[in-house]
């Protein structure tokens, strides 16, 4: 976390914001929160805590880790880095809606920083291992332990928000996203590992491809980023374990792709470019 002072970050009981000490944050009505080692803080309230460990467990966070560091969809965090460029002409406030262990988020800053523009930048999951892998990686961010559904930050003060396979929180990204402020929503697309369904599933589906026009927001883009990847050993037992197929693929199909050494598969994505008016 770059400096000390006011944060990007608001107080999640009373909305007002936060400043930073050594160790702590706090706002001006006396609530505070610490700030672990590592650099983030936990601002989700024990009443808005809807499971023991909510979000990603350590095991599906490492896993996802391993696999992103290994580069395998390094044509997305391209994209979404043009983008960024691109919608972001000067200084501005980012905002990273579920940023799992930071990886896009990383990518996005270390993009923005290198085109001349001063970022602040937060980012928020409700895993709270995702978000001490997060905090290691870009200590120039800030990062919490907090719900998209009430984002800790205060009305109309983001540029640029990102969403990657994360919760569509629509009322509070309206809320926080200044006007004119763009909003870069990742979905998977139609074909989205379909080699690797095809091994789990006797019956694959394809996944819905939609364009829904959201209030408060104008749609401006759809973009494709479609590519095939080689997937071999235990990157191909940590894609697995980092995808939602790791909770509900019956035993045979799971023991189909164990007997695996690699797979082929299709990566399709598709980021859909939203204006805040």
């Amino acid at each position: 976390m770059s400096g000390l002072g006011s944060s990007l970050l608001c107080c999640p009981i009373c909305g007002a914001e936060l400043e930073r000490e050594p160790g702590r944050y706090f706002c001006p009505r006396g609530h505070s929160y610490d700030r672990a080692k590592e650099g983030y803080v936990h601002l989700l309230p024990a009443n808005r805590k809807h499971a023991r460990e909510p979000g990603d467990d350590k095991g599906m966070t490492a896993a996802r880790n391993r696999f992103l560091s290994g580069g395998h969809y390094a044509p997305l965090g391209e994209a979404l880095c043009g983008l960024a460029l691109e919608r972001l002409a000067g200084d501005g406030a980012v905002l990273d809606s579920g940023c799992g262990e930071g990886y896009y988020t990383q990518r996005v800053f270390q993009a923005l920083a290198g085109g001349g523009r001063t970022v602040r930048l937060a980012g928020i999951d409700l895993s709270k291992p995702s978000v001490r892998l997060a905090a290691r990686r870009l200590p120039q961010g800030e990062f919490a332990v907090a719900s998209a559904y009430h984002l800790p930050v205060g009305g109309a003060r983001v540029d640029l928000l990102l969403n990657c396979f994360s919760p569509l929180a629509l009322e509070e990204f309206r809320r926080v996203l200044r006007p004119g402020g763009t909003f870069l929503y990742v979905v998977p697309g139609a074909d989205h590992l379909w080699e690797l369904k095809q091994v789990l599933y006797d019956t694959p589906y394809r996944n819905p491809e939609e364009e829904i026009p959201y209030g408060g927001f104008a749609y401006e883009a759809v973009v494709p980023v479609r590519y095939a990847m080689a997937v071999r050993g235990e990157a191909l037992r940590d894609l697995f374990q980092m995808t939602p197929y790791y909770w509900k693929t019956p035993r045979a199909g799971a023991a189909r792709l164990a007997e695996l050494d690699g797979l082929d598969i299709t990566t399709d994505f598709r980021i859909h470019v939203f204006r805040r008016t």
